[in-house]
């Protein structure tokens, strides 16, 4: 039998998220709790693995206790209905998907994505630069494409997102950087998916850019490192990343700014120099302990 606190001591604690500790610990947390984000695991971090054995790494992925994935890009031969079917397999769902920008006959593949994985968000995953962001007129014709593409998406019942790099805060055109024009020009269908590392490596703060946005911006791609610039990574060879905690990025900073908007922390990690399972699992960890993140 549990023991009642004196009716003194039980005022003291006061507000109803005590009152709750009190009555059941853990409770309090629970109104937070429907606010933080949820866990994801970008497939591109253990793409070679998938190439190598897509049903155990799936299944390994579930053991470490993923629950979510965002996908990405399959081994030659892989249908998204045999991915679909892996995932199912494994027990693994599927917040997002990386896609093409779904013009012209791009189309057709989005659609067929989205209902093999029964996902609503597409998000265009960005690669490689487009030499369009030098200039603002390009950059005007880029805000035009991807308001098509979620006029698109929107007809046929998905949302529409837009995945950076470094590129959209290190370049400036028109005396303004181009994540700037995108915000502001972009349709409010379209929602963002600020990958937090390379935000970093352009030189900005990503609390600040997650601020910045606001609720325009669903995703965060979760992922610690080095995050400087290097010459390296225009022709895709990035510094080996590391589980979250462990690098340069500022994280409890990015959670502040997360919570209350940002529904999914997507784990990512392009190359690492250690297992890629453990990492996978440390960043984990590392989001639940802190209570950065739920499941």
């Amino acid at each position: 039998m549990k023991q009642q606190l004196p009716r003194r001591e039980f005022l003291k604690l006061g507000g109803a998220a005590a009152v709750a500790t009190a009555l059941a610990p853990g409770l309090a947390f629970a109104g937070a709790g429907a606010s933080l984000p949820k866990i994801g695991l970008q497939l591109y971090t253990v793409r070679d693995q998938i190439a190598k054995d897509m049903p155990g790494t799936l299944q390994r992925l579930a053991s470490i206790g993923l629950q979510t994935v965002e996908t990405a890009f399959w081994p030659k031969g892989v249908t998204v209905k045999d991915a679909a079917k892996a995932l199912k397999d494994a027990g693994l769902k599927v917040c997002s998907s990386h896609i093409e920008i779904p013009v012209g006959d791009k189309k057709a593949a989005m659609l067929e994505t989205a209902e093999a994985f029964n996902c609503k968000r597409m998000i265009w995953h960005g690669w490689p630069e487009d030499k369009r962001y030098s200039s603002l007129d390009g950059t005007k014709e880029l805000i035009g494409i991807y308001n098509e593409a979620s006029e698109f998406a929107k007809a046929n019942g998905l949302q529409f997102g837009l995945h950076n790099h470094w590129w959209e805060y290190r370049n400036k055109v028109g005396g303004r950087f181009v994540y700037e024009w995108l915000l502001e020009g972009v349709s409010k269908d379209i929602f963002f998916e600020i990958d937090t590392y390379w935000v970093k490596v352009a030189g900005q703060d990503p609390a600040t850019i997650i601020n910045k946005f606001g609720s325009r911006a669903k995703y965060l791609h979760m992922k610690d490192g080095p995050a400087r610039w290097s010459d390296s990574l225009p022709i895709d060879k990035p510094e080996p990343m590391v589980a979250l905690g462990k690098g340069a990025q500022n994280v409890p900073a990015i959670a502040k700014a997360a919570k209350g908007n940002i529904e999914w922390m997507v784990i990512e990690m392009d190359v690492v120099a250690t297992d890629v399972f453990e990492a996978i699992k440390e960043s984990r960890d590392y989001l639940l302990q802190n209570r950065f993140a739920v499941d």
